[in-house]
Order: structure tokens, then sequence, then C-alpha cells
């Protein structure tokens, strides 16, 4: 009975040759029948297989030799063709992985193979399953384990990344300097802004203090004015002689060798001759009638 009937777990199927024929759709799962010396049968994994590609050194086209590591994901979706169009679909994809890197790391410069590690993947993918496509065989994923440049270009890279890290710090000082620079120059902008509006402002107080007390001054003056011609108004020309006497008093007790006389003077003096002389005729009347008395 165990060579009769053959169990095929669900994630396997059996390809079945009768008399060395395909006799039909892959079996399973479940119970399978054979007959012994009739029936030859060849099971499938269907579940997703991954196998390592051993490092492989590639010449980039840039002529640097490189070594990648990687692997390879895949998955039978055609049990029948995978047994009938190769004779052994793991090592046909395992040749093509080798060929495929190969062609895409010769295509790509240096820089472009250690940056775009993403866009290898995906094209070498894209590349195996067109090829694996008719051997029913999906290749769902390609990844690039480690990419390893010789010695002497790594020395350079590490070299070319301490230049390149200088390099930044010192824009990045530079950047931080003239930030600085900046901000200063704005502060010292709006300091100066701003003391020019406070002079301006104080300016503006100082003047309109200066027009309030010039008007101040100017209505004071001209109430003083007021007052003294109201005052003048009323004083009379004895009172004006008076004036005038106390003056020449005044100059002649002052050590001037000259004096300027206004022209007002001769009129005081018409005025105060003729004040006199009516004094002097008021006096001889006076006495003629005591005397004719």
């Amino acid at each position: 009975m165990a060579f009769i009937f053959k169990i095929v777990p669900e994630f396997q199927r059996v390809v079945r040759f009768t008399l060395g024929r395909f006799d039909g759709i892959p079996r399973g799962p479940g119970w399978v029948w054979i007959v012994p010396f009739v029936h030859l049968t060849i099971t499938v994994d269907l579940r997703e297989e991954v196998f390592d590609v051993e490092p492989q050194t590639c010449i980039t086209k840039d002529n640097a030799p490189v070594t990648v590591d990687m692997l390879v994901f895949l998955r039978v979706v055609d049990p029948e063709m995978a047994v009938l169009r190769v004779q052994s679909y793991r090592l046909a994809a395992r040749g093509m992985a080798i060929t495929t890197l190969r062609a895409v790391v010769g295509d790509m410069n240096l820089d472009d193979v250690l940056a775009k590690r993403e866009q290898m993947n995906t094209l070498m993918q894209a590349r195996m399953d067109e090829v694996t496509d008719r051997w029913g065989v999906k290749v769902n994923a390609v990844e690039i384990r480690e990419i390893l440049p010789p010695r002497d270009i790594q020395e350079a890279m590490s070299r070319q990344m301490s230049a390149e890290r200088f390099r930044r710090a010192t824009v990045t000082e530079a950047e931080g300097t003239r930030e600085a620079a900046v901000t200063i120059a704005n502060g010292n902008r709006d300091a100066a802004i701003l003391n020019a509006e406070g002079e301006r402002q104080s300016a503006i107080l100082n003047a309109e203090g200066n027009r309030q007390a010039a008007i101040l001054n100017a209505e004071g003056f001209s109430m003083a004015l007021d007052r003294i011609f109201q005052s003048a108004s009323q004083v009379d020309e004895k009172t004006m002689a008076l004036q005038y006497l106390e003056m020449m008093k005044s100059l002649a007790g002052s050590d001037s060798t000259k004096w300027v006389v206004p022209m007002e003077l001769t009129t005081f003096v018409q005025g105060f001759a003729r004040n006199m002389s009516s004094a002097a005729g008021i006096s001889n009347g006076g006495s003629n009638q005591g005397s004719s008395t």
C-alpha cells in the first residue's frame, strides 16, 4: 500500500508520468495513486524559496572591481513548466542571477553601484523575472546584502568622506557666522532706527516746547506793551517832562563825553519853554497885583 499511495501536503504538488509521458495536471494535495514501475513522480514545492548567491567580483563601467553578495527570493507558480521546461530551476535561477548581476553592475559607475542599491535590486528582479517566467517560476525579490570595493578604493572613499565632512563643517561654520553677522547687523539697524526715531521724537518735542515758549513770550511781551501803551496814554506832558529831566540828570552825572540827543528832545524843550513862560507870566501878574494893592 505504501507503494500504491502517496500523501501530498498542501504546499506541494506531484507531477506524475505514466510510462514516461506526462499524464495531465499536477496532482495534490491529498492521496495520489501510484503504480510501481508504471508511474514516475516528481515533487515540486510551491513555497517561496530563497538562495544565497556567493560573493561575485564584478567590473563596473569605470573599470572598478567590486564584490557583491545578494539573496534571491523565488516561487514556483506552474509545477508542470518547472519540471518540463528546465532541468533544475534552482540551478538555472542561480546562474541567471550571477549573469544578470554582472550585466547590471557593468552598466553602472562605481558611485552609482554604491549609492543606488535599491535601483539595482529592482532592475535585477525585472530582468530575471523575464527569463524565469518561461520556467513557471516567479522571482519575487532580489536583495543585495553587501557591496565591497577594493581596499585602495575604500581608503580613497574614506579620505573623500573625511574631506566632505570637513567641507560640510566649514560650510556650516561659515553659514553660522553669516547668520550671526546678519542677526547683529539687523540688531544694529533696528537699534539705529529706534535711536533715530527717539531723536526725531525728542526734536519734535523740543521744537514744540520752544514754539510754545516763544508763543508765551510773545504773548507776555504783547501784554507788557499793551500795559505800557495804556499807561503811556494816560501820562501828560508834565510827567514826560519830569522823566526827561530825570534822564538829563542821569546823563549829566555819568562819565560819558558824548551824548546822543533824540529828536523828541527839541519838542520837549519847546514845550518846556512854553511852560516856563506861562509860569513866569503868572508869577509877574501876581506880583503886579500886589504892588498896586
